[in-house]
């Protein structure tokens, strides 16, 4: 049987869910909610219901997973625990400082709930926070550095996008190429936030708009921006569709570490992505934890997860003994 999966809201992230699930065929869409009039939505996949975002609770017989596809600045902080009293859930929650709250709130619910919900599921947080964890056991005696970049950063974008004034925005993450090869030369180099990257906005505004406000509060934004060394650009709607139409992205994930009695071998583990399509990729991370949600919950188990409480088989829909043939 196929594990039916919904998707609440259809921007780029719900695009991206949508063209995964065709690369699963354990899976399948069985819906799309949006906030949008749903007449007015056409999505890629005949004969699915596009129905409107608080008619979800009706559905929860109907779907096996829900996928929400909002931002973390000011929609899955409600959305989360509000939808994991009716559905297994997985977000894309993704601003670091608040996950440990976002994660209680979220396990309140869905424990009461009886449900399984996920929570942070993508590649940072996600698959880079998989690589640190693993690093750093291997590694004790070392030190963690992530690079981001250069890549447009969806959660970024859309909180200035929440900006009053603001009609559209891109933010790119660059990495300091100096910091880079300093984490990466093994002399474990103590670097701050801002040594690390730099981060740049193209943003179009409203005629009338404030530009003054609007380039200080991204500049003085907590979690997003404040940390940083940014850079505004203030452009028109047609430059930014023009040359900032793609949404790339990437990373590093660094740990440099020392063994032997005297600490005198030096290691370095280096994880890599490259991404023509930030919110593609991130949906086929989300798509595979959503299969482990799903037998999570099968098994009987509630609460908030993030990845580091999924066993890697429950991310395949191979079966044990095809893993251990195949893989290991």
């Amino acid at each position: 049987m196929k594990t039916r999966i919904g998707i609440y809201g259809y921007g780029n992230l719900g695009r991206g869910i949508e063209s995964a699930l065709r690369q699963n065929p354990d899976m399948e869409l069985a819906a799309v909610f949006t906030r949008r009039d749903p007449a007015s939505l056409k999505i890629n996949t005949p004969d699915v219901p596009v129905l409107r975002a608080e008619d979800a609770p009706s559905c929860a017989d109907k779907i096996d997973v829900m996928i929400l596809c909002g931002g973390s600045a000011t929609d899955l902080p409600r959305q989360t625990p509000e939808l994991a009293r009716w559905f297994h859930v997985v977000d894309s929650f993704d601003t670091h400082a608040k996950i440990p709250e976002h994660f209680d709130r979220v396990d309140e619910a869905a424990r009461a709930a009886g449900k399984v919900a996920m929570i942070s599921v993508g590649w940072d947080p996600g698959m880079f926070s998989l690589n640190r964890l693993y690093a750093g056991a291997i590694l004790p005696e070392g030190k963690d550095y992530t690079f981001w970049g250069k890549g447009v950063s969806q959660g970024h974008s859309d909180a200035i996008r929440r900006i009053e004034g603001v009609l559209d925005a891109k933010q790119y993450t660059i990495p300091v190429e100096s910091a880079l090869e300093a984490a990466r030369s093994g002399e474990n180099p103590q670097l701050t936030v801002r040594q690390k990257h730099t981060r740049e906005c193209f943003v179009v505004a409203e005629p009338s708009a404030d530009l003054a406000r609007i380039e200080q509060e991204i500049k003085q934004m907590p979690n997003y921006f404040a940390d940083y060394d940014t850079t505004v650009h203030f452009i028109s709607a047609e430059e930014l569709k023009r040359d900032h139409s793609g949404i790339p992205h990437g990373g590093f994930v660094i740990r440099t570490g020392k063994t032997g009695l005297e600490k005198e071998h030096n290691h370095v583990i280096e994880y890599r992505l490259k991404l023509d399509s930030n919110p593609e990729f991130t949906a086929s991370v989300i798509v595979a934890y959503a299969r482990a949600v799903a037998r999570m919950g099968r098994e009987g188990q509630t609460g908030c997860k993030t990845v580091f409480d999924i066993p890697p088989a429950y991310l395949s829909p191979k079966s044990a003994q095809e893993l251990r043939a195949e893989l290991l």
